[in-house]
């Protein structure tokens, strides 16, 4: 039994507003109905029904609404009960992230951790992945937010698939295209993510055969956005690194198509302690309700994701 499911169900049921539950609950909307339709397959009967104001409760929720919401409350008793017996009402939690994911994701999942553990204390390292991986294998953070390259001798929990992008001057011209050739990259200045920060870059060129007229390096992905808006160069990067910095910049999906595989890694001979172990749980539910734009070149992903452990440069 799946209990955020019924914590989607009875937030809908209050709102009868997809778009509002999912800012709340950190869902995007399509997140939110996927949530439903998984749960109302599994019961055998449509729990909403849609009009022009929105959703409204089918009999058969309306039923089940009320149990539910007891459901919640005595899984609620249930956990603060563990919590108790573990000993995580208070505690450290150390997690060593790209910045881009501590940008993005963390906030809301810190909120709505904070909001039933106030006494535990959330500590953020930011960094590349030669930062991340050293910070988690000398047990300076408790588990690491970063790509899957480099991490082989760590425990791996997938996450999420973030797309690769071209990175353009927003006055450059496109010609009527929708994705950027990789190969494209060698007839133009380029700009890249420093070596040990992100490998997916360099991994995705090596792997194309594409040798770029490199003019700039930066660790500090708003430096490398900032010279393509000025028109020093063009780029590559994660989705997620351009999101909400597009000020003088377009991009575009490349083709072929590569990701960026997200995920968590762990010290892989030691078990999380209680609250980091809680912590790990929230996150892996935010990112179950995501909708990864990466989700229609999954099978690309995979195609490449077999050979990249430990080849990028």
């Amino acid at each position: 039994m799946d209990i955020n499911k019924y914590a989607v169900f009875v937030d809908v049921a209050d709102t009868l507003n997809f778009t509002k539950s999912g800012e709340k609950l950190g869902y995007t909307q399509s997140g939110i109905s996927r949530v439903l339709k998984t749960l109302e397959t599994e019961m055998g009967f449509p729990l909403f029904t849609r009009s022009k104001q929105g959703v409204v409760l089918t009999k058969n929720a309306e039923i089940l609404l009320p149990k539910i919401r007891r459901l919640l409350e005595l899984n609620d008793e249930i956990e603060e009960a563990i919590d108790a017996i573990n000993g995580i009402e208070s505690g450290h939690i150390t997690i060593a992230c790209f910045a881009s994911i501590s940008r993005l994701w963390l906030p809301r999942i810190i909120y709505s951790f904070k909001s039933r553990y106030p006494k535990i204390e959330i500590e953020l390292l930011e960094g590349g992945t030669d930062d991340i991986v050293r910070w988690v294998s000398d047990n300076t953070a408790d588990f690491g937010l970063l790509s899957h390259h480099k991490t082989h001798q760590l425990k791996w929990i997938h996450l999420y698939d973030d797309p690769l992008v071209a990175v353009l001057p927003e006055d450059y011209e496109l010609n009527g295209r929708t994705a950027f050739p990789v190969s494209e990259f060698a007839r133009h200045p380029f700009i890249i993510s420093a070596q040990g920060v992100d490998y997916d870059v360099h991994y995705t060129l090596s792997e194309e055969h594409v040798t770029p007229d490199i003019r700039y390096s930066s660790k500090d992905d708003s430096v490398i956005i900032s010279m393509v808006a000025n028109h020093l160069g063009l780029s590559l990067l994660a989705d997620l690194i351009v999101d909400g910095k597009r000020d003088g910049i377009i991009t575009l999906p490349i083709e072929p198509a590569y990701n960026r595989d997200l995920g968590i890694v762990l010290p892989p001979d030691s078990e999380p302690s209680p609250a980091a172990a809680k912590m790990i749980a929230e996150i892996r539910s935010y990112a179950e309700g995501l909708t990864s734009p990466g989700a229609k070149t999954a099978a690309v992903s995979d195609r490449h994701g077999a050979a990249s452990q430990d080849t990028a440069g």
